[in-house]
């Protein structure tokens, strides 16, 4: 391992699993491969019967996992149709890159909802807008808002970078909007990869110091939220909270919000780390050999930010300025702290 890479390996992360996480694991896979039989030639009412019941067996296993924590398990039966009808535009290969990135925006804003606002607060907020209208005078109207204050405002986004770039800054907006006074997150970013030439069971995950961009000290005692579309190993985060607890963070908290995380994942990642809770629009049952989730929905990042070339690969600051005028007008201080973070 050089000065300036951090490795983990996947025979490590297993290594966090009980024998009956790996019995729960294997069980559910078995019940994927089944499923896969009825795929090709499609057979729709065994599909749909196998998926009833693999909903039920990861519905059973996650109450054992209190700390991972499934949008269609947790909250009121009437929203689930929401969740399920993002999940499936997402997922759908006819949509295109705008559309991702709508689905993903609103994907992002229900999970801000799930993990901080579902519970009603006994406290309420109360924001005074001045609106257009200046006749008979000006104008003002008065909304209440829930008094997350103390949830959020302790909060530092750490950005698994490419394609968490763009989720990680709708939170850090969603976290801007609901304090009540306008807190703008500070954000850490690391450069962290897959080794995709491995496979599953020898995989291994490379945290690149020298392009990543944080302050060990900024990070301390503090609430810690990665937001990266998809969870499918659990390795990139676990290597990147592992190592700066190498280096004395202490982060108060540590949460994961995945639009679509495998089972694998959730319960590798809350395994490993202390205080981490994963928060997951949608569960899937199954990784492939190299490590996809099975059914997923792609490569997320490719899909918000289009697909670098190998011999051009662009660095943070030429992704940012291809989201655009539109995403550059309605992240500006976002923007502006990234750009900070990684200029000085």
């Amino acid at each position: 391992m050089s000065s300036d890479k951090v490795i983990l390996k996947a025979e490590d992360l297993d290594g966090y699993l009980t024998e009956k996480d790996q019995k729960d694991l294997a069980k559910i896979e078995a019940m994927y491969t089944e499923t896969e039989e009825y795929f090709d030639p499609i057979d729709s009412d065994k599909i749909i019967r196998q998926y009833d019941r693999m909903g039920k067996e990861m519905q059973r296993i996650c109450k054992e996992h209190p700390a991972v924590q499934v949008y269609s398990f947790v909250t009121e039966k009437g929203a689930h149709p929401e969740a399920s009808r993002v999940i499936a535009k997402l997922r759908d290969i006819r949509t295109d890159h705008p559309e991702f990135i709508y689905y993903s925006q609103r994907a992002y804003e229900m999970l801000f909802r799930m993990a901080y606002t579902e519970q009603p607060s006994v406290n309420k907020n109360h924001m005074i807008v001045k609106t257009p209208v200046t006749t008979p005078v000006q104008n003002y109207a008065v909304h209440k808002i829930p008094d997350i204050d103390k949830k959020i405002e302790n909060s530092v986004m750490c950005v698994m970078l490419r394609g968490a770039l763009l989720p990680s800054m709708i939170m850090s907006k969603e976290i801007q909007e609901y304090s009540s006074h306008g807190y703008v997150t500070p954000f850490a970013l690391f450069k962290i990869n897959r080794d995709d030439t491995k496979h599953e069971a020898n995989m291994e995950y490379i945290l690149n110091l020298k392009n990543s961009f944080f302050n060990l000290e900024q990070l301390d005692g503090k609430d810690l939220i990665f937001a990266d579309p998809m969870n499918a190993t659990g390795g990139s985060l676990v290597t990147v909270v592992k190592y700066l607890q190498s280096q004395g963070v202490h982060p108060k908290s540590v949460k994961f919000f995945n639009v679509i995380s495998a089972l694998k994942g959730s319960i590798r990642v809350t395994r490993a780390l202390e205080n981490c809770t994963c928060y997951t629009l949608w569960l899937d049952p199954a990784l492939n050999k190299a490590a996809y989730i099975l059914p997923g929905l792609g490569d997320a990042g490719d899909r918000l930010n289009g697909i670098d070339s190998h011999e051009s690969p662009r660095n943070i600051i030429r992704l940012i300025a291809d989201y655009g005028s539109n995403i550059a007008g309605l992240y500006r201080s976002q923007l502006s702290e990234i750009e900070q973070t990684v200029l000085g």
